[in-house]
């Protein structure tokens, strides 16, 4: 390693002067070995000489053999001579190839360590500067540019700065106007669009600890003959007009590598600073792809202005995939930038369906046919593809047609039946066993007519059909496999790969790329657009995975065999050295020396930082001197020997395995004065930890300079990024050197800094931390604790979400590196890391964290309770202590024919388990009586006991091994258990006996019809048609309307309008000559209110709303359902009060209805009224409002019906008495008598055949008492034959009774009696609503125009009084009202 850092502004001509001293030291030793090799060959080569001048062997006397011996001795010997020889040959061989390999190690060798050491040699080489290329002079045009160049070369590199007229130039005084730059050693000086006040000497000053030089030139600036100054006066001044490509134009922000999906959108955008910034002039830009200009469409939107250039790409499709390229014209030429656009396949329409083809264009366009061509698509876990589909659509239309009928193999088609003179649109649709892809895009608009005949080259006819032509270059079928796949590292989130192309191309189109992560079958593909060149950029990669590649080439006639696999890589980026340190801050100081520490670099190059280099310098100097000779490894050094007073100036310098990185910039001045305050001082090397949406841990290390006393704790403040405002995140201080801060808002940035407290006070704060955003890493994972199923152990474990090839996993306790601790071991396997408890116990309780190194932060923590751990040593113990789980222990149950199971369940089985049954300590082998089995897949193990008895009383055991995990499981059937289970197998006996004849396979039970019938039903099984069912109900038989069906499998009894009458034994006989089975239902109690509640949810369920109805009585409320029974618990409600039935309020019902009577209401009983009908479940509820006028028209109703029943009650009427036919013999006395009632006392008249009898000596009437009437015909004669009648009336009303009436003569036989026929009955008038004074019915008077019964009897006048028929009633019809709601349902 260097004993020297090299100061910045030397770093490149350094760097090309150690290049030239590394090459010809290089030279220098490869001479000294080709000369040591030289000298060694020599030698060897006199030794080989002596060896051949030694004397021959001579064969001892013990050795001597006999002439036969000696032939054969010397035939063997010849042929081991001629084999030592190929031996030593190849040996000499081999010798001499390792010793050059080994010669070229150590010249390798000694060239490291002879570059470890260069900068020894430059240091004795010092050189003051000295410009190999002077500035020249330059005479131009105004308004155009001018450059002026240098070289300068010296030993430190020299500092070069510009002058104009003996003052600094300075590009930032005026933007776009000068711009310095210094490229590889040479320095320059432009100078944009010069003007006269330009014209100056300039001079460049080269500056270094050894000295200075200048070089100067002159520069003039004329400008045009008659071109004079602008004038200003009262003018706008001309603008000379200005071309995009004459802008100065620096990209910024630049389009990363992008990913879309087909029929997706996305935009591309840089954005850029133009010098001068001009709205009508914005730049010229161009996009290209994969090198060919793009041109703007509706496909590609293309704009620039706004300090931003973009292109817009609204629909994506395969085709759209390839290298973008931002190309920009500017005065110093072009700015570009370019990124690769992946495009990947839309969601399949259908599974496993082959993607879209692409790249559809027309070629050979005729008037009647066209050919068309594309490129397959990539197939990676797909079927092949059998073929393709061509569609065509004719432009303006959107309707696609299919050209062929069965699938083309290759990737060109002839479209014929073209209309000439017409425009279409194609597309391609290719196909494989699995269905039909997602169409390409379409084509662009190509137009059918006729070129010359001889352009016809690839299409002719045959037999009337248009077909391809073949080449003899494209009957070779797919090309060959490409060759060897290399793939290597380039980004943390890409793979460079890169292949051989195929021996076989075959007219290829490019090549598909396909990768897979090691350890999964699944191959993903990395591009969707056939790629021309034989390397490729894979990007999208997981950081720290490792993957496999493969390649396909492609042609017309589909794609290649895949080639062989690449080996793994692990995605990690490419070394290089690292970034700059930063943040260097002095931790404390004692007048001589100063402690300083600093922030490791942002980018480690791919490889772990291991050293770090620091210079210094006065802070009024240039030059830097180093300070460490020896590469320091941690990120603090105390820096010795300083002057008192003195103010200086650091840097530090990174070192990995690809060498020394860029010098950090210079610190601040840092004052050399010793520290004596009594605080102690800052904190120092923030870091954090476990970065989450709104949390974050944040760790630091103990102050170098801690004061009067020892430091004591510490204060965190936390302010948001760009704000000055700290928030002190602890009220006391904490001892710890961690702090876990919550309460943070997702997406925000903040800073900390920490605060060290000693008993004299708080110290100073640490420097700021870097700014942090509180958002986990994408793909962030915590911490799992669990026990290894195998082993039992207990462990800790983390899989990261990133990790590169020199991270490692950090493991703490309370944020203290474990270490090499022998209560915990480490363990990584790929991504995942693993601590592992080699004694777990109560000290392993507390906090466990682990930080994954040369990554952006993976991190996590866990806190270990006791609760967790007693948890986790049981389940460890389980494991190292296996047994065999069991869902289910041993169990039993009774089987049909009385048989006994017993079974247990276990969670797994492996077919070699073993078991046994072992019953009262004997054990029970499969045999008679007793079936023993078992079944791996479910892991049920039973044995089944054909003869239980009650000797099989005792105790059950099953032992079960299986591998090294063992179990077993008992049941002890004694006592009350073994009776329970003893009865149930009996009966289970008697059942099987039972169902040998005709049985019931359900025994009777009750189900409710949608009308409230009640049906006791039952479903029998073994029947014939000779099988009798009978139904008994107490005892009693009950013959049913519809005979019993028993081959109809199922028999039931209806119980209409069910009611407390229901209540008894019913029960079903089923018969036959093979048996008897019987099944009884018992309803009362339970079953009886189970009954009535399905009733009651039936009923309740079609309850109509609440009918008011008036009655002479009082006013009733009336609620209709299907059925009503008074069983059914029905409430009446009154304003949320129960109503109990009595003289006020009555409460009843019929089959139909439910009705509660307000009897003789009054203003109290106005309110709310309610019915609830509970079905023990459910409770339906209707209500009315009897309130307002509502109850004064039902009021009113009410007093009209019962003054119209007072009526009817009061009115006159016959009580009785009257016969309705009389047979008399001539010359007897007739007498008619009757009872009449009325209040007042009625009316009486009399009439025969229509006309009021008036009281005679022949018929005499009498009313007497105002109770009895009589009329009495003396000596009947045949003319008193005839219609009698008698009206009984008074203010109420009143009612009329016909008596018909025969006299015969003596000897005659008796007639039979006819009633009389009464005529229409007259009309009595309905009573007022209210009172009205009596009205009389007028009563017949005589009249002597009214015959008499003895006159013509044919001659009837019209009575005075209408007669009604008999026993006629003044009618008085009731009035019905309802509440206003809908009728009953």
């Amino acid at each position: 390693m260097a004993s020297k850092v090299v100061p910045w502004y030397q770093k490149k001509h350094v760097s090309q002067v150690k290049t030239d001293y590394a090459y010809h030291h290089t030279k220098h030793v490869v001479k000294q070995q080709t000369e040591r090799k030289s000298s060694c060959k020599s030698v060897s080569q006199a030794h080989a000489v002596e060896a051949m001048a030694e004397p021959a062997y001579t064969i001892p006397v013990f050795r001597q053999r006999t002439a036969d011996e000696t032939e054969e001795y010397q035939r063997v010997s010849t042929n081991v001579e001629k084999g030592l020889a190929v031996i030593q040959e190849e040996l000499h061989r081999i010798r001499i190839a390792t010793k050059a390999q080994v010669e070229t190690l150590a010249i390798q060798k000694e060239v490291k360590d002879m570059m470890k050491k260069r900068p020894e040699f430059l240091d004795d080489i010092p050189k003051m500067p000295d410009f190999l290329v002077a500035l020249r002079p330059h005479t131009v045009w105004e308004k155009t540019l001018v450059k002026l160049f240098c070289t300068v070369e010296g030993n430190p590199r020299p500092i070069v700065k510009w002058y104009k007229g003996g003052l600094p130039v300075d590009p930032l005084s005026t933007p776009g106007k000068y711009k310095i730059e210094d490229k590889y050693g040479v320095h320059s000086l432009i100078i944009s669009r010069c003007v006269v006040s330009d014209t100056a000497e300039y001079s460049a000053v080269a500056t270094n600890q050894h000295g200075t030089a200048t070089s100067a030139a002159k520069v003039t600036v004329k400008r045009p003959a008659g071109a004079g100054e602008p004038s200003y006066l009262g003018l706008v001044p001309h603008l000379t007009e200005i071309h995009a490509s004459k802008l100065e134009v620096t990209l910024l922000d630049r389009f990363p590598v992008s990913f879309g999906v087909e029929g997706g959108f996305i935009k591309l955008t840089c954005t850029m600073v133009v010098v001068p910034d001009l709205p009508n002039v914005p730049p010229l830009a161009q996009w290209y792809r994969d090198d060919k200009l793009l041109k703007p469409s509706s496909l590609a939107e293309m704009s620039v202005g706004g300090g931003a250039a973009s292109l817009v790409l609204p629909h994506l499709a395969k085709d759209d995939e390839g290298l973008y390229t931002l190309r920009i014209f500017t005065k110093d030429g072009t700015a570009e930038h370019s990124a690769y656009l992946f495009v990947s396949d839309a969601a399949r329409s259908k599974a496993g369906a082959p993607g879209a083809p692409m790249s559809i264009k027309a070629y050979d366009i005729n008037s009647d046919y066209v050919l068309v061509a594309w490129k397959p698509p990539n197939t990676v876990n797909e079927a092949p593809i059998t073929g393709y589909f061509v569609d065509r659509c004719e432009a303006g239309s959107d309707t696609w047609i299919q050209c062929n009928d069965s699938p083309v193999k290759v990737c060109k088609y002839p479209v014929h039946g073209l209309k000439v003179g017409h425009s279409y649109h194609f597309r391609v649709r290719a196909v494989n066993r699995d269905g039909i892809g997602r169409p390409s895009r379409e084509s662009g608009k190509v137009t059918a007519l006729d070129p010359e005949e001889s352009a016809r080259l690839q299409v002719i006819k045959i037999d009337g059909k248009y077909d391809i032509v073949i080449k003899d270059d494209d009957l070779e079928g797919v090309p060959s496999a490409p060759g060897q796949v290399v793939a290597s590292r380039n980004t943390k989130s890409s793979v460079f790969v890169q292949w051989d192309s195929p021996k076989h191309q075959k007219n290829l189109m490019g090549y598909y790329i396909d990768g897979r992560a090691v350890g999964s079958k699944d191959w993903f593909p990395c591009n969707n657009k056939p790629f021309k060149h034989t390397r490729f950029v894979v990007h999208g990669l997981i950081p720290g995975e490792t993957y496999v590649f493969r390649v396909q080439a492609a042609n017309l006639f589909g794609l290649s065999d895949e080639s062989q696999e690449s080996s793994p890589i692990s995605v990690e980026p490419a070394l290089a050295t690292p970034s700059a340190p930063f943040g260097i801050t002095m931790l404390s100081c004692d007048g001589s020396s100063m402690t300083l520490a600093w922030k490791s670099p942002k980018h480690c190059g791919g490889s772990k930082v291991n050293a770090y280099y620091l210079d210094k310098r006065d802070a009024d100097a240039l030059v830097w001197k180093e300070i460490n000779l020896e590469a320091v490894t941690e990120r603090i050094c105390t820096v010795d020997n300083l002057k008192e007073g003195t103010f200086y100036e650091f840097r530090v310098t990174a070192g990995n395995m690809a060498g020394v990185g860029v010098p950090s910039a210079p610190s601040l001045p840092m004052k050399c004065e010793a520290w004596t305050m009594e605080e102690p001082g800052p904190a120092f090397d923030l870091s954090f930890s476990e970065v989450r949406s709104h949390s974050l841990v944040l760790l630091w290390k103990a102050p170098v300079y801690t004061g009067a006393s020892d430091v004591t704790g510490y204060f965190v403040d936390m302010a948001k990024k760009g704000s000055s405002e700290f928030v002190t995140m602890n009220q006391e201080a904490v001892s710890r050197r961690y702090l876990q801060v919550t309460g943070l808002e997702e997406g925000e940035t903040y800073v900390f800094r920490v605060r060290a407290v000693n008993a004299k006070g708080v110290g100073k704060p640490s420097q700021l931390s870097e700014p942090v955003c509180a958002r986990p890493l994408p793909g962030t994972k915590e911490i799992v604790a669990g026990v290894d199923e195998e082993t039992g152990d207990i462990y800790l474990s983390l899989e990261a979400c990133e990790i590169c090839e020199t991270s490692k996993f950090v493991w703490s306790k309370n944020y203290k590196p474990i270490g090499d601790c022998p209560r915990v071991s480490v363990t990584k396997k790929g991504r995942t890391s693993r601590l592992t408890f080699n004694t777990p116990d109560k000290d392993d309780l507390g906090r466990y964290s682990v930080f994954v190194t040369d990554t952006d932060g993976v991190s996590s923590s866990h806190t270990l309770t006791e609760d967790a751990l007693n948890t986790m040593l049981e389940l460890s113990h389980a494991i190292r202590h296996p047994i065999v789980p069991l869902k289910h222990g041993l169990n039993y149950e009774v089987l049909e024919k009385g048989h006994v199971r017993f079974w247990l369940q276990a969670v797994k089985l492996s077919p070699s388990v073993s078991y046994r049954f072992i019953v009262n300590d004997k054990e029970v082998t499969s045999g008679e009586g007793n079936k023993i089995s078992h079944d791996v897949a479910s892991g049920i193990i039973q044995m089944t006991v054909e003869n239980f008895t009650r000797a099989s009383e005792g105790t059950y055991t099953v032992q079960i091994s299986d591998g090294k995990a063992k179990t077993q499981s008992s049941l002890v059937l004694v006592g009350e258990v073994f009776k329970v289970a003893l009865k149930e197998a009996e009966f289970q006996k008697k059942e099987h006996i039972r169902k040998q004849g005709p049985h019931f396979s359900e025994y009777l039970y009750f189900t409710v019809t949608e009308d409230c019938t009640v049906l006791l039903a039952c479903k029998v099984a073994n029947v014939k048609k000779d099988t009798s069912f009978h139904w008994f109900k107490d005892d009693d038989e009950i013959i049913p309307d519809t005979p019993p069906n028993v081959m109809s499998g199922a028999c039931a009894l209806p119980l209409s309008q069910f009611s407390r009458k229901d209540h008894g034994i019913y029960k079903a006989v089923l018969s036959d000559d093979r048996g008897k089975d019987t099944s009884v239902f018992d309803i009362s109690g339970k079953v009886f209110d189970d009954i009535i509640n399905a009733i009651a949810q039936i009923a309740g369920v079609s309850a109509s709303d609440l009918v008011l109805q008036c009655t002479p009585e009082g006013i009733r409320l009336q609620c209709y359902m299907t059925y009503y029974t008074e069983e059914m618990k029905t409430i009446w409600k009154h304003k949320e009060s129960k109503i109990a039935s009595s003289e006020k309020m009555r409460v009843g019902g019929t089959a139909e209805m439910a009705w509660m009577q307000i009897c003789d209401p009054s203003d109290k009983e106005k309110g709310s009224y309610a019915i609830e009908i509970s079905d023990g479940v459910k409770t339906h509820t209707r209500t009315f409002d009897l309130s307002g006028q509502a109850y004064t028209a039902a009021y009113e109703e009410y007093q009209r019906l019962k003054a119209a029943a007072f009526a009817e009650k009061n009115r006159g009427r016959v009580v009785g008495g009257l016969p309705d036919v009389v047979t008399i013999m001539e010359h007897k006395s007739l007498s008619l008598t009757c009872t009449v009632w009325g209040e007042p006392t009625p009316e009486v008249t009399w009439f025969k055949n229509e006309q009021e009898v008036v009281s005679t000596e022949h018929t005499k009437t009498t009313f007497d008492g105002g109770k009895f009437a009589s009329m009495v015909i003396n000596k009947v004669t045949p003319e008193d034959s005839g219609k009698y009648s008698i009206n009984v009336r008074n203010k109420y009303g009143g009612e009329f009774v016909e008596i018909t009436v025969s006299v015969y003569r003596h000897g005659e036989q008796i007639p039979e009696p006819k009633l009389g026929q009464p005529k229409s009955a007259p009309v009595t008038p309905v009573p007022p609503k209210s009172p009205a004074p009596p009205s009389k019915t007028p009563t017949p008077a005589p009249s002597s125009k009214t015959p008499t019964p003895a006159s013509t009897p044919a001659s009837t006048p019209a009575p005075k009084s209408p007669t009604p028929p008999r026993s006629v009633k003044s009618p008085t019809p009731p009035r019905f009202m309802k509440s206003p709601t809908p009728p009953r349902k």
